[in-house]
């Protein structure tokens, strides 16, 4: 039932996974390589693919990724904006806003990530934060708490700007985390938005089966960037393509490689015992069928165990290889 282990300290979590990047370069047969790619499973994060992932590299309007969901996070769909002087005539991609007109935020949403308006974009930042400055500074924050190491951001839409930049890795960890967004989901999986008659610039929803997201990015500097979130065999995976010239191409030839090499597996159930003990958490993860055999499952129990019901009595760990994977305390049942 237990390994003879004195197990004296327990974490402070009840559940703590640790995710590792097994990314391995698929090769493109689409003419023109990415500068950067990167794919990784959403509920994990595990990165599946990467190729110059850490390139800190300009990447357009995928930058309004990050900015609809600090929009989200911070903001009521219904609140009425009043459009600002500064939003109107914001030179780039634009649904044409005028200076003292009204929208919710749900329309302006819309019109950021369907229409990729730039004036939604500084009207969305200016009613968040006061003005673009400050609302950048957000952004920022925002992404050094999702993990987004290698970015800097300086506006709410991505035009070109010397430091304005991130990686195709920390870009797909900022949309995998959008992506679990109900309302982002929902935004970026429409194809027609017809309260404003807003058709979604992003092709891969009409050409890629599956697809459900979720930005596209284009200016001369940054070249076409692409993030696209696609869900098959209950996985959610999310793309980004960095100045890639066939953005729509590789990114099928990533995901549908992803799709063929992973599946989700479920290592923990909370429902059933972990060796006659209770444990609290599910954990499903994507893996390769060459993979299953380098898992390896670690009982670490207390001595002596504790007797009363719902105790924490050890924790129980999964690796992969010699990668933790996933912990949780073990209780008394």
């Amino acid at each position: 039932m237990k390994r003879n282990k004195f197990f004296c300290v327990l974490l402070a979590l009840a559940a703590v996974p640790l995710f590792f990047a097994g990314e391995r370069p698929l090769v493109s047969k689409a003419a023109g390589a990415a500068r950067g790619e990167c794919v990784v499973e959403v509920s994990s994060r595990r990165i599946l693919h990467g190729k110059d992932a850490y390139a800190q590299l300009p990447m357009a309007s995928t930058t309004k990724v990050l900015t609809a969901i600090l929009i989200l996070d911070d903001c009521d769909l219904g609140d009425l904006v009043t459009v600002p002087k500064e939003a109107e005539g914001v030179e780039g991609s634009s649904v044409y806003l005028r200076a003292g007109e009204t929208y919710t935020v749900k329309e302006l949403l819309y019109g950021l990530m369907l229409r990729s308006g730039n004036d939604c974009a500084v009207t969305l930042a200016m009613y968040h934060s006061g003005d673009v400055k400050t609302f950048s500074d957000k952004m920022n924050e925002k992404a050094a708490l999702l993990g987004a190491e290698g970015s800097f951001f300086v506006n709410p839409h991505g035009l070109p700007d010397s430091r304005h930049h991130t990686t195709a890795r920390d870009l797909a960890l900022i949309s995998a985390y959008a992506m679990e967004n109900e309302t982002f989901r929902e935004i970026v999986s429409c194809k027609y938005y017809e309260p404003r008659n807003w058709q979604n610039k992003n092709k891969m929803l009409f050409r890629y089966d599956g697809a459900v997201g979720v930005k596209t990015g284009f200016t001369t500097a940054a070249g076409r960037c692409l993030v696209t979130a696609a869900e098959r065999n209950g996985m959610t995976f999310v793309c980004v393509v960095l100045n890639c010239p066939e953005m729509y191409e590789r990114t099928a030839e990533l995901l549908d490689g992803c799709f063929e090499e992973y599946s989700l597996y479920k290592l923990c159930d909370s429902t059933k015992p972990w060796e006659n003990f209770g444990i609290k958490y599910d954990f499903s993860y994507p893996l390769k069928k060459t993979e299953l055999k380098n898992l390896r499952f670690d009982t670490a129990a207390l001595d002596p165990l504790p007797e009363k019901k719902g105790e924490v009595a050890g924790q129980m760990h999964i690796y992969l290889q010699n990668d933790l994977l996933f912990s949780q305390n073990l209780y008394i049942i």
